[in-house]
């Protein structure tokens, strides 16, 4: 399909500004970039301008990032879903949770039958501080969705990173698993739900196994976890500098380092 003169010429001239946005981004020439990005018109604003948030938010300038998305045009009900999920990306990314949480509520009950919606309303629950109301939606999922793995995994792995009914926590794990079998993810929180049951040899093999199919940053906050309590410390290390050039800003990766005080 042959672009019309006038669309096919902005499209070149996006591609030029998207191009020289990324390279000022990548030397940390940040306002460089946003002013590329600016320049963007057509098709390719959405994208661009959900860049340009996340480059202000990185800055500091949040209410300016959400103002950003909250300009984009939208004309139909799915393009003001796009803007409000671009938002709660953009929130989560920078650990504002409840705000997130809240719109999230909102894209949920817009579509009450999305599972993913839902799924994703309960993440953010517990990153907001509230595991009951995550354990009363997941159940909400599980109840209308029994073949929704991820929603057990997510409910057992809650349970156990809590330490609280560990034996309910790996029922909940091994049935994600019998639905996803292989799943590294899953896997990992086989692991973690042995880890705090006290069985650490099994633990580190799970978690092994998880991490050499997913080099993943919180797969590699539990496998050094694991290690460093095994007294495998140089590595427990390894594992956790592979974690941290995946990653560096993990939360869950950086909250083990520092519980554990260690220095990788």
């Amino acid at each position: 399909l042959q672009l019309p003169e006038g669309d096919a010429r902005q499209d070149g001239l996006n591609r030029g500004y998207l191009l020289r946005a990324q390279i000022a981004e990548k030397r940390k020439q940040y306002d460089e970039a946003e002013n590329w990005l600016a320049r963007v018109d057509g098709p390719a604003l959405f994208d661009a301008q959900v860049r340009r948030a996340s480059l202000a938010a990185r800055q500091g300038k949040l209410a300016y990032a959400r103002a950003l998305i909250h300009s984009l045009p939208a004309k139909t009900p799915e393009e003001e879903r796009q803007k409000t999920a671009a938002e709660v990306q953009l929130l989560r990314d920078n650990r504002q949770y409840q705000d997130a949480y809240d719109l999230q509520a909102r894209l949920a009950a817009q579509s009450p039958d999305d599972d993913d919606l839902l799924y994703d309303q309960a993440m953010l629950a517990e990153k907001a501080g509230k595991p009951e109301l995550m354990e009363q939606l997941l159940r909400k999922l599980i109840a209308r969705q029994p073949g929704y793995a991820q929603a057990f995994n997510a409910l057992g792995y809650s349970l156990a990173d809590r330490g609280v009914r560990l034996p309910e926590a790996k029922s909940l794990i091994e049935k994600a698993l019998a639905q996803s079998p292989g799943d590294p993810f899953i896997t990992d929180s086989l692991g973690w739900v042995e880890f705090r049951m006290g069985r650490r040899e099994k633990a580190l093999d799970l978690i092994q196994q998880a991490f050499e199919k997913k080099q993943d940053p919180e797969i590699a906050a539990h496998l050094g976890e694991v290690l460093w309590t095994l007294n495998q410390r140089d590595a427990a290390l390894a594992a956790w500098r592979r974690g941290l050039q995946m990653s560096p800003d993990n939360e869950v990766l950086q909250e083990t380092i520092k519980r554990l005080g260690a220095q990788p």
